[in-house]
C-alpha cells in the first residue's frame, strides 16, 4: 500500500485529483498539504497547513510513495505582481517538491502548462519551465510534468470572459489541436494512471497525451 502527498487540492485539478486518490485502493494515506484547511474528512486523509516557504516541514506525516503538485496561481490573483506568481508557480512547487524528496518519494508528478519553457520571452511560459527544470534537478527517479492548455472544468469563482472563451473553444475543439482545452477530470485521470505505471526518466505529457 503507498501513501500519497498532494499540493493544490483545493484548486480546480487538485480537488479532482483528491478525489481520486481518496477513492483509489491502491492508497492507504493520502496526505494533502495547502495554505488553508479543506472542508473535508476522510478516514485516509491527513491534512497539513504550510505556507510552503523553504525548506519546507510538514511534521510527523507518513513518507510520500508519489508526490503530486496540483499548485498554481494566476497572474490576476497574484496581484499581477510577477514575483507573486513566481513565489507559487515556482518557489512553493519546488519547496513541496524537496520536502517529498528529502522524506523518500521516487516519483513526483506535477501540472505546469502548454508551452512550458524557461527560454521563452512569455514570463508565464518561462517560469512554468524554470519549474519543470528544477524539479528535474531534484534526484526523483520518475518525474511527470504534464501541460495542459486551458482548463475546462467547474470554478467556483466567476470568470464569464473564460467561460465564453471555453464554449468556443469547446466548439472548435478538433481545429486547435494542441491547443484545445483540457478537461480537468482527464488531467487528474492521466496522474493517477502515470502513478500506477511509472516509468523511470524526466517526462513532459502534452495536452493531446492529456485529453
Amino acid at each position: 500500500m503507498a501513501t500519497a502527498w498532494i499540493a493544490g487540492g483545493s484548486g480546480l485539478v487538485g480537488g479532482a485529483l483528491l478525489a481520486l486518490l481518496l477513492e483509489d485502493e491502491d492508497f492507504d494515506h493520502v496526505v494533502s498539504v495547502g495554505r488553508r484547511r479543506l472542508p473535508l474528512d476522510h478516514p485516509k486523509l491527513t491534512q497539513v497547513l504550510t505556507e510552503f516557504t523553504s525548506p519546507l516541514h510538514l511534521g510527523d506525516v507518513p513518507p510520500p510513495t508519489v508526490a503530486f503538485s496540483c499548485l498554481g496561481t494566476t497572474i490576476k490573483k497574484a496581484g499581477y505582481l510577477k514575483q507573486a506568481f513566481r513565489m507559487v508557480d515556482h518557489d512553493s512547487v519546488v519547496a513541496f517538491a524537496e520536502a517529498a524528496r528529502q522524506k523518500g518519494a521516487s516519483v513526483f508528478i506535477h501540472v505546469t502548462a502548454l508551452g512550458a519553457d524557461p527560454r521563452s520571452r512569455t514570463f508565464y511560459s518561462a517560469v512554468k519551465g524554470e519549474t519543470e527544470q528544477a524539479v528535474a534537478r531534484l534526484g526523483f527517479a520518475t518525474v511527470y510534468a504534464l501541460r495542459p492548455s486551458i482548463l475546462d472544468g467547474p470554478r467556483s469563482e466567476r470568470r464569464p470572459a473564460e467561460r465564453l472563451g471555453l464554449a468556443v473553444a469547446r466548439a472548435l475543439g478538433p481545429l486547435l489541436g494542441r491547443y484545445r482545452p483540457t478537461p480537468v477530470a482527464a488531467v487528474a485521470r492521466t496522474m493517477v494512471l502515470l502513478a500506477a505505471t511509472p516509468s523511470p526518466g524526466i517526462h513532459t505529457v502534452e495536452n493531446t497525451s492529456i485529453a
